[in-house]
């Protein structure tokens, strides 16, 4: 067994007997003949190179469940809400009404309501909304709640907004902002998170607010800044409110270029004399269910307010075999935001263009004509009023049926179905088809085998009558549009000389 020796004097003894190019490895040599029991406790444990690179494992910090026991102390925190209503006009059952659907509203945004109140006032107060006096209860309302949020029902001024936060001490928001938060929640199309982004920023633009060094004034003027100055420049909240009108410019022209797309797609159905239906109505009325039952579309269906956003638009194909299109269209509510209503004005174009609307009102809803009120307003500003129109009773299953019977009796073209179950259906079908416009030209032809095409056409773009094939050809008699008629035309048989 060899002797230890200090490190100089093998360094030493390296350098004599060994050339310049193998000293290297006589060096790494040396390390690895060292010994575990003398380094291992001047160095610690030694590792490969490999082990020093790769990621180590810490145990013990793992959070996963191990017992399905622990899951209900995992609750997801929600937002915690009082709801406020100012009670102007109207019975005090259309006041809580509009509360319950305000209710409905801020549980699909994901808030957990825990109190509502409504003030009787002659026109909502021009400072707190309430009154001074009211949003001191309202104040101790959420501190006995433990809220950290309230609701107005109604649109509140920048002024309403501050002036109550500054009483109540949390946040406070309106319903229009809350219809634009569910709205951003269910977007999914490109075209749809568009339109949604562009109304929250013309909300938000005359309610942006700063706070000390927010609002003080940038440097102005001059070469680099200093005191060679020529006055205060914009404001910090001027400055962002321009970059907001430079987005919603850049938004408007995003949308404008998508409802080029959709106006091709029209241009392309009105050239080929389809027809085409809009289902229009209250939110959570149906009109999602009704599509999948009438096309088999599957949309998405869901009990909650606003599930689907984004236009769908479907073939379908009435009893006597003719085509025609079906087109969902976004949900109404009352006192729909007016910023919705301007963003979303290219897809409720939809219901502009078509030649019938299915308005689909909910049957069991403690107030459906208030429903019908409320879409009808949307649809007259969105200039849809010369459409015809199908009043469609929809959840006929679930409704009181002394309602049904009022509703039918006030509204004459109308029908009580239920897409859940299908009832009835086979008679809306039939309703459709006797409404739709028909085409102008009635004609009897007889297609040679040859022209099939025309054949075809006739099918597809008209109304056949009756259809019988001759030794020279195809005998149609249909009712066509002029277009059509003019290429038929040539094949009209010549009358018969007595």
């Amino acid at each position: 067994m060899t002797s230890s020796s200090s490190p100089s004097q093998d360094a030493q003894s390296l350098a004599q007997n060994y050339p310049e190019g193998l000293r290297a490895d006589a060096l790494m040599e040396e390390d690895v003949a060292w010994s575990h029991e003398i380094d291992g406790e001047r160095d610690g444990e030694q590792f490969d190179r490999s082990e020093r690179a790769a990621l180590r494992r810490v145990a013990g910090l793992s959070t996963e469940l191990e017992d399905v026991t622990e899951v209900e102390y995992r609750q997801l925190r929600l937002e915690r809400v009082v709801l406020v209503g100012v009670w102007t006009t109207g019975t005090i059952q259309d006041a809580d009404n509009s509360l319950a659907e305000l209710a409905a509203l801020a549980e699909t945004a994901g808030a957990l309501v825990l109190d509502g109140v409504v003030q009787r006032r002659d026109k909502p107060d021009a400072a707190t909304y309430i009154g001074s006096g009211k949003a001191n209860e309202l104040r101790d309302i959420v501190l006995e709640t433990g809220a950290d949020t309230v609701i107005c029902d109604g649109e509140l001024s920048p002024g309403q907004l501050i002036h109550l936060e500054d009483v109540v001490k949390v946040k406070v928001i309106d319903r229009t902002a809350l219809i634009l938060d569910i709205f951003a929640q269910h977007a999914k199309s490109r075209e749809g998170k568009a339109q949604v982004a562009l109304a929250q920023m013309q909300y938000m633009l005359p309610r942006l607010r700063g706070w000390g060094q927010s609002l003080s004034r940038q440097m102005g003027g001059g070469k680099g800044g200093g005191l060679a100055t020529r006055g205060p420049g914009e404001t910090k909240i001027e400055t962002d409110r321009r970059r907001i009108r430079e987005k919603m410019a850049k938004m408007r022209r995003e949308i404008a270029d998508m409802k080029t797309g959709r106006e091709i797609k029209r241009q392309e159905r009105r050239r080929n004399k389809v027809p085409s239906v809009a289902i229009a109505g209250y939110t959570n009325a149906g009109k999602s269910s009704l599509l999948n039952r009438l096309t088999g579309a599957g949309v998405l269906v869901e009990n909650a307010l606003f599930a689907t956003l984004d236009p769908t638009v479907r073939r379908a194909e009435t009893p006597s075999g003719r085509l025609y299109t079906l087109a969902d269209t976004v949900g109404f509510v009352r006192h729909l935001p007016h910023h919705l209503v301007e963003a979303f004005r290219s897809t409720m174009e939809e219901v502009g263009d078509s030649d019938l609307i299915l308005h689909v009102v909910d049957g069991s809803h403690p107030a459906p004509e208030e429903q019908l009120a409320a879409v009808r307003e949307v649809i007259r500003d969105v200039g849809a009023t010369d459409v015809p129109e199908i009043v469609v009773i929809n959840k006929a299953d679930a409704a009181d049926p002394l309602v049904l019977q009022r509703l039918m009796r006030i509204e004459k073209r109308s029908i009580a179905v239920s897409a859940r179950t299908g009832m009835n259906m086979d008679q809306l079908l039939a309703l459709i088809d006797n409404e739709l416009p028909r085409p102008s030209v009635e004609i009897e032809a007889l297609v040679p085998y040859t022209h099939g095409r025309l054949v075809a056409r006739a099918h597809s773009e008209g109304e056949v009558i009756s259809e019988e094939h001759t030794p020279e050809g195809t005998l149609l008699k249909v009712r066509v549009h002029e277009e059509l008629a003019a290429d038929l035309a040539p094949y009209v048989p010549a009358p018969v000389a007595l």
